[in-house]
């Protein structure tokens, strides 16, 4: 069974730090791009960052460049989002996802985790 299981969301103060993995089984990652999207309360879900198969093309969405770093580690098929410095509007609900082509979209991605919640608070 193909499956991304997300992991490493919490509860955080502003400020802090949190690192958020997303791991595959059933398939390697070899050869996938790989996104973190994300979905607040009550809003549309939006693109934080993406990682090429080779990780040496990532992108990042305006709203968490500098904070965010996207990572990955093909031999322990798992990728990473750390994130820095975190705000109250980086709260959601956060899904990694995986795409054969080398883009990354929404619309592109054929395989989704189920996600994991972050909360920044004090």
């Amino acid at each position: 069974q193909l499956q991304l299981v997300e992991s490493g969301g919490g509860l955080v103060q502003p400020g802090g730090s949190l690192r958020l993995s997303c791991a595959a089984s059933g398939f390697s990652l070899d050869y996938f791009t790989i996104g973190w999207f994300r979905q607040a309360p009550g809003k549309e879900r939006e693109g934080v960052s993406c990682i090429s198969f080779s990780g040496l093309s990532t992108n990042y969405a305006d709203s968490v460049k500098g904070r965010f770093t996207i990572s990955r580690d093909n031999a322990k098929n798992t990728v990473y989002l750390q994130m820095n410095s975190l705000k109250p509007e980086d709260t959601a609900i956060y899904y990694c996802a995986a795409t054969a082509l080398p883009k990354c979209s929404y619309y592109v991605m054929i395989h989704w985790g189920n996600g994991t919640l972050v909360t920044v608070s004090s």
